[in-house]
């Protein structure tokens, strides 16, 4: 999952209508470049690295290596991110410093880290021996880069609950820029140990952070002492359904490694690229995301719910286009983009559920979110852990070969998550005038 992605379920606190009534909300366009750079970086970064290390199958430690590390990193570190900015926004439009709400979310986001620590330790020997084939230093590599994001969702935090628009995309745009310099760099003065990419890039996202808060973009000002409820509410239903959504959106890869056998590490790491194609379209909702969804949250808020219909069916409709468009094109020129992209190959049908499986992930979110903006955070909750468990059966009942069983579970999954959120929404707007 890419840092970019990992930011689709937090524009709320990041944009809000202009006041000018213009029509791209505050701070739209600075977003927008940052998540473009951002998502051509990591795209590059796939490339460069997989050349750097020697080739497909050298470079698959470092793909599965990145996937497990943003399904735990936005999973856990998101809502943290999330909460922070809605209660820095909050205390900014009461006229409230919000330095006690980052001293609150600090401690949150310590427990946090320590609670996650302590289960991937328990878990270590499984998770060594089964996902990274006995390799230690890669999983020292997964705890320090899951570390690293703690600050990372912090500032992010910081600086959209401050409207502080452009730090905020530096933070975006740098983290896939500084993996790709970082194994430029290693590989520029002969190191061809695969830990010291790893390594480099877990760290990579902190290089941002000190910038920017070098620069004094993560000043917050005094204010009213914070209690844990402006901080908390609803957080453990939004921290289950975003951890749950991550580890989704990043299970494909992950469930390959786990059940490819050891000579196919570089179908791996062909599969991996077929999802990053596949998420094209996934990326580019974003933007989409940003301009509507905060509006949904506002106009759900007014009560204002015949406009709050308009804006979710238009943004069902664009969802469906750009879905629809990419899953034909990942049948009929993904396998011919992938391979001048990543020299890679995979079939038209694989790419095309892949792609499918990317729309209706990109729709389970899109309606997700609008049934977060009608305060229903339990039942969103609710429909991620269900999709999960849509995904562990469609993968195991499925097909006895592992990449098919891996697509269908995909695409099912997502569906679950589309019909679960769907009918929830359908039922709260009949009891809403």
């Amino acid at each position: 999952m890419t840092d970019a992605e990992s930011s689709l379920t937090s524009r709320e606190t990041l944009v809000d209508a202009p006041p000018n009534g213009g029509a791209l909300p505050e701070g739209a366009v600075t977003i927008a470049i940052g998540l473009i750079i951002a998502g051509v970086a990591t795209y590059a970064f796939f490339r460069v690295g997989a050349s750097a290390l020697g080739g497909d199958e050298e470079f698959a430690p470092i793909a599965v290596l990145w996937f497990a590390m943003f399904a735990l990193a936005p999973g856990f570190f998101l809502p943290i991110e999330q909460e922070l900015g809605r209660a820095l926004a909050h205390r900014r439009a009461l006229g409230n410093g919000g330095g006690p709400v980052v001293a609150k979310i600090a401690i949150l986001t310590l427990v946090v880290s320590v609670v996650v620590v302590i289960g991937l330790a328990i878990s270590a020997p499984w998770l060594t021996s089964s996902y990274f084939s006995g390799d230690w230093l890669m999983f020292g590599a997964l705890v320090i880069g899951f570390l690293s994001y703690a600050p990372v969702h912090l500032s992010r935090g910081i600086c959209s609950g401050q409207g502080r628009f452009t730090p905020f995309a530096v933070v975006v745009a740098s983290d896939g820029v500084m993996k790709i310099a970082g194994t430029i760099a290693l590989t520029a003065i002969g190191i061809t140990a695969i830990g010291a990419y790893a390594f480099a890039i877990a760290v990579a996202p902190l290089l941002a952070v000190v910038a920017i808060s070098v620069r004094g973009h993560l000043r917050t000002d005094p204010g009213p002492p914070a209690q844990w409820r402006e901080i908390t509410q609803n957080f453990g239903w939004l921290l289950l359904g975003t951890a749950c959504a991550a580890v989704l959106l990043n299970a494909g890869p992950i469930a390959a490694n786990l059940l490819a056998s050891d000579s196919q590490a570089d179908a791996v790491t062909r599969f991996s690229y077929g999802v990053l194609l596949a998420r094209v379209p996934l990326f580019m909702f974003q933007a989409i995301q940003a301009s509507l969804l905060p509006r949904l949250a506002r106009l759900a808020a007014q009560r204002s719910f015949d406009e709050f219909r308009r804006g979710l069916r238009l943004l069902v409709l664009v969802v469906t286009g750009i879905g629809v468009a990419g899953t034909i094109y990942g049948a009929l020129l993904g396998p011919w983009t992938l391979r001048l992209v990543y020299n890679a190959d995979l079939a038209g049908s694989t790419l095309a559920m892949l792609a499918l499986s990317s729309a209706l992930y990109m729709m389970a979110l899109a309606i997700s979110q609008a049934v977060l903006a009608l305060e229903d955070h339990a039942y969103v909750a609710l429909g991620w852990v269900v999709a999960l468990i849509t995904f562990v059966l469609g993968t195991w009942l499925s097909s006895d070969d592992a990449f098919q069983r891996i697509e269908i579970g995909l695409v099912a999954s997502s569906l679950a998550a589309v019909t679960a959120f769907g009918l929830r929404l359908r039922l709260r707007l009949s009891t809403l005038s």
